[in-house]
């Protein structure tokens, strides 16, 4: 598995280590799913109602209000762990969620509280692949505030580096970490797929739906990204956004109106899905139609994106958290986000978690996993990196549709760590990654 690394404090898709911004397939279609292109609400969805998924608006009119800012916390291996004896106290729900209109509002989520939990104590080596802007290492600090017996030291580079050293240490045998923390599934799937890892617990992967999860329980989704295509709402109707991503080479809409980022890692992940689904020729020729339709090139997703909301581009490919940082900045930017259906343009993607084959840690990773699924720490993740929570109980923020609402591919996220001949048929495209 090969990634072009990036800069130290930058994400996956171009986040610097402060934004506090960041969080891409899944099983097909299931009866009484909808279909189609979706796009933004924008206000939170009470738990007693459910919205209409044939409205083609779902981001509207998103507030203003920054979140807050997150420093990163990564530390080498090693330390000491607070004094034991200290009483546990809990802080309340407020002080997991991210500030601004995205966070007002909402209703208390649902799931298992950390006050049902039991008490984390120990300390844990974590191989953290580094890109959601030091959120992943916050939460780590804060249950550490909370249980003064335990520890989490964290190690952080990008993913695909972590996951090559993980592998590489196991089979020489000199592995000292327990858990890898990755950004993406391709990631922990290339661990699993070299026998690196050891099954989680059933308590661990239970408050997970299955597509989340990789086989014989390796690991387990903790927040997820969907693939979106943000639009100009000035310069086009959501009516007039295909339902297909093989469409959009013909659309006389996007005919050198449109942005991507071939060099981010999700759109690596994007390209890698259409290939396994639908073939490398046909996504070769997807590419070289898109390229050869004037699709600009860019640095990054979130650059993307605010080249839509500037008016510079009609539309563009780009992860879902893209559009609403720019909102949250700008909220009356004319900026909106459709979901396509059953490709790979709806591909959802996940951070997850992984135990590391050595580890003799069983009990503590267990509970440590639980209490990353756990209601505050779903909450956390979903109103201050935007990401889409894990478990079914916690709304998105913003009004975004459920992942049951959307319509991703039939694919398996741990295939995705196939990336050569993705990066071998790009390059042949004129679109070299």
């Amino acid at each position: 598995m090969t990634d072009p690394e990036r800069p130290r404090g930058h994400g996956e898709d171009g986040r610097t280590e402060r934004s506090g911004h960041e969080a891409d397939g899944r099983e097909s279609a299931k009866p009484g799913r909808n279909h189609g292109v979706y796009t933004y609400l924008g206000k939170p969805k009470s738990k007693m109602t459910r919205r209409s998924t044939s409205r083609r608006q779902f981001m509207g009119a998103l507030g203003a209000g920054a979140l807050a800012g997150l420093a990163g916390c990564a530390d080498p291996f090693g330390g000491d762990t607070t004094d034991a004896g200290e009483e546990i106290s809990v802080p309340s729900l407020a002080q997991f969620r991210g500030s601004g209109a995205l966070a007002e509002g909402r209703p208390a989520p649902g799931g298992t509280s950390i006050d049902e939990l039991p008490d984390l104590s120990g300390t844990l080596n974590i191989y953290m692949g580094g890109g959601e802007g030091g959120i992943y290492e916050r939460f780590i600090e804060m249950l550490a505030e909370i249980y003064p017996d335990f520890s989490g030291f964290t190690d952080d580079a990008p993913s695909a580096s972590q996951a090559q050293s993980i592998v590489e240490a196991v089979q020489s045998g000199g592995s000292q970490a327990d858990v890898f923390w990755s950004i993406d599934a391709a990631s922990l799937g290339y661990v699993a797929e070299n026998d690196a890892y050891e099954p989680l617990a059933d308590e661990a992967l239970e408050p997970v739906p299955a597509h989340f999860q990789g086989a014989d329980g390796a690991w387990v989704g903790v927040a997820g990204r969907a693939r979106s295509v943000p639009y100009n709402t000035d310069a086009i109707d959501a009516s007039e956004i295909p339902e297909k991503v093989a469409q959009f080479p013909g659309t006389d809409a996007f005919q050198g109106t449109m942005g991507w980022a071939p060099t981010y890692g999700a759109f690596k992940s994007f390209v890698t899905a259409m290939r396994l689904q639908e073939g490398a020729e046909t996504t070769r020729q997807w590419l070289e139609s898109m390229r050869q339709a004037g699709t600009e090139r860019y640095p990054n997703e979130y650059v993307v994106t605010r080249a839509v909301a500037d008016g510079e581009l009609t539309a563009g490919f780009a992860n879902h958290y893209y559009a609403m940082r720019v909102k949250n900045q700008r909220p009356d930017a004319p900026l909106d986000l459709a979901f396509t259906s059953g490709d790979a343009g709806a591909l959802v993607n996940v951070a997850g978690i992984l135990q590391i084959e050595g580890t003799e840690k069983d009990a503590l990773i267990t509970d440590f996993v639980r209490h990353l699924l756990s209601a505050e720490a779903q909450e956390f993740f979903a109103t201050v990196s935007y990401a889409y929570p894990m478990i079914p109980e916690v709304e998105p923020v913003g009004g975004l549709p459920t992942v049951d609402e959307l319509n991703p591919p039939d694919i398996d996220l741990a295939a995705l760590a196939d990336l050569e001949p993705t990066l071998e048929l790009m390059s042949e495209a004129g679109v070299p990654g």
